[in-house]
């Protein structure tokens, strides 16, 4: 995931923006946008990033860790990856159930052929035994016409 990081002007606040899509957009419990601020204070999370509210010091009381954010956005990016993966599925599978439908049509159209071109050899067939037998009579009735010249 390709990942941009600034900083503006001498702040704390950093903003981050997806490849997919346009920075997280985080909101306090008053409904604005919450920045993303660093902890400055020296302890076990200096430089830790996190989400407060957008009126400090006058709080709300809105607090998320950066990470848990960022794991968000992972999830929703690998969804929306999946969901598209899902939609060229669905297409494809379309696509293929089109083709399958005109093979079956083709393969009913050559069925028909296929039975047309039996009975033509079939009645092929018979007018050459009709033929040999033909052939046949006229060579044996030939023979019995010889033997009475004789």
């Amino acid at each position: 995931m390709a990942l941009h990081q600034s900083h503006s002007d001498g702040s704390s606040s950093r903003t981050r923006s997806l490849s997919f899509a346009q920075a997280p957009l985080v909101k306090c419990f008053h409904e604005e946008e919450a920045p993303l601020r660093v902890v400055r204070f020296n302890g076990p999370t200096v430089g830790k990033r996190f989400y407060g509210c957008a009126h400090w010091p006058r709080t709300c009381g809105f607090f998320k860790w950066a990470e848990e954010v960022d794991e968000i956005v992972e999830l929703q990016q690998k969804m929306f990856e999946k969901d598209v993966t899902i939609a060229e599925l669905q297409m494809e599978n379309d696509m293929l159930k089109r083709t399958n439908e005109r093979l079956e049509d083709d393969v009913a159209e050559l069925a028909i052929e296929n039975t047309e071109t039996k009975e033509i050899i079939g009645s092929a067939r018979a007018d050459r035994k009709w033929v040999a037998f033909l052939v046949f009579s006229w060579v044996f009735f030939s023979f019995i016409l010889l033997l009475n010249k004789q």
